[in-house]
């Protein structure tokens, strides 16, 4: 910028710049103050998703207990399971067994009463 010789002009221009300048310092204070509200509001949303995620781990946490512990169920109902046929099986042996001694009988007798009364 050219600097006139004359100390009004002088002046003139350096109270242009000054009002330039407080015009600035305006905006850059609004600015400041703009940035201060949403940093605070971006402070709230923050503290709130960390909220909601604390809950939802807390969430997941119990859901994993849940599910630990009716695997174990499962797994005891699985055994349980597995025992009982293994019983029922032993039964259906020892039935079978029977069956096939009732049979033997039934043949025995049938074989005594033949050659009683003949062919």
């Amino acid at each position: 910028m050219p600097e006139p010789d004359d100390l009004s002009e002088r002046v003139s221009a350096l109270e242009r710049e000054v009002g330039r300048m407080r015009a600035q310092l305006a905006e850059a204070t609004t600015d400041a103050r703009a940035a201060r509200v949403l940093a605070s509001g971006a402070d709230r949303d923050v503290s709130e998703v960390r909220a909601e995620l604390r809950a939802h781990t807390s969430a997941i946490s119990a859901l994993r207990e849940t599910q630990i512990d009716m695997s174990r169920e499962i797994d005891e109902l699985r055994q349980e399971t597995r025992r009982g046929f293994e019983e029922t099986r032993q039964q259906f042996a020892e039935v079978r067994r029977g069956f096939a001694t009732v049979h033997e009988g039934m043949a025995r007798i049938t074989d005594l009463l033949d050659r009683i009364t003949g062919p």
